[in-house]
């Protein structure tokens, strides 16, 4: 399975995503690294079978095993960190805020891969899952590793495309008659 094959999955309706998926895939503002695993991180996050599958396959073509962990382990922690800092961002009472999280985050710390690429994958994540706290946070992150504007737009885009295929197949799939 391919990005291809995806795009050819995908119904009528939704041709701007095939031309959105077929740009995300050359995005020129990102290293390869960076563009493989901020898709395979968003494929994980927006947790389709169809799309993890696709992405997964292809990724494993332009990342390293140690890039491929990664991405994944951006996936997985920011679907801790995203729950509980959002809940701290939307939640008034200001003695959360205070208490320590009380949650392991080692791999933010040591993700195995350069350290911008990785924040960029946790914002793409970040994105999908909705956390204004996680999304300023990595933002930050990625800025003070010297990427700009436009990668970091990128990065979000990736996102924003990989899960909008998502929820389409998911869809497609539920009202198939």
């Amino acid at each position: 399975m391919s990005v291809e094959s995806l795009k050819e999955r995908l119904p009528d309706y939704a041709r701007d995503l095939k031309l959105n998926l077929s740009s995300i895939a050359t995005e020129p503002g990102l290293t390869e690294q960076q563009r493989w695993g901020a898709m395979l991180a968003s494929a994980l996050a927006s947790r389709e079978a169809t799309v993890i599958t696709a992405i997964t396959h292809e990724a494993s073509q332009h990342l390293s095993p140690e890039a491929m962990t990664a991405a994944k382990t951006a996936a997985s922690i920011m679907a801790m960190n995203n729950i509980y800092y959002r809940f701290l961002h939307l939640v008034s009472q200001p003695d959360y805020k205070t208490m320590p999280a009380r949650l392991r985050m080692n791999a933010l710390s040591k993700p195995g891969v350069d350290k911008a690429d990785f924040e960029l994958w946790s914002l793409a994540v970040s994105a999908i899952n909705g956390c204004g706290m996680c999304l300023e946070a990595h933002e930050h992150e990625v800025r003070k590793a010297g990427l700009g504007t436009a990668a970091i737009q990128n990065a979000v885009r990736i996102a924003a495309v990989i899960h909008a295929v998502s929820v389409t197949l998911e869809n497609e799939a539920a009202t198939a008659v």
